[in-house]
């Protein structure tokens, strides 16, 4: 069952911290804007490295990232690295924003999955 957005926010933001740490230490504030039925948009804005989340529309945002709120409820509750980048690739999630930080960040990311295959490769699974 979907909890609140804030709370899915955090708890999202938190497993995929724990997916890459290497973005523990980041310093930034995303907007993140769900949109719902007819005309619905929930703003939030998002700290790093703290993980504070606030309803807010998060005019200092460096990085914004849109999601319509029947994709991102499942993902929230259960999704993997793997699934978010997923959703990125084909569209469901969007981010705009500072490109630096856009770069920094899909770059992470494709270093953890890198090293993730290669663990897969060397264990045989």
């Amino acid at each position: 069952m979907a909890g609140d957005a804030r709370t899915l926010i955090e708890q999202a933001v938190r497993r995929l911290l724990e997916e890459v740490p290497a973005l523990k230490p980041l310093k930034l504030v995303v907007g993140v804007d769900l949109i719902g039925g007819r005309s619905d948009l929930q703003s939030f804005r998002l700290e790093l490295p703290a993980v504070d989340v606030r309803k807010d529309l998060a005019t200092d945002a460096r990085v914004r990232v849109e999601m319509r709120r029947e994709h991102f409820n499942p993902l929230a509750e259960d999704g993997t690295l793997t699934a978010w980048h997923k959703a990125y690739d084909v569209g469901r999630l969007k981010a705009t924003g500072v490109q630096q930080y856009l770069q920094l960040i899909g770059q992470v990311v494709a270093k953890e999955e890198e090293r993730r295959r290669l663990r897969k490769a060397r264990h045989g699974v």
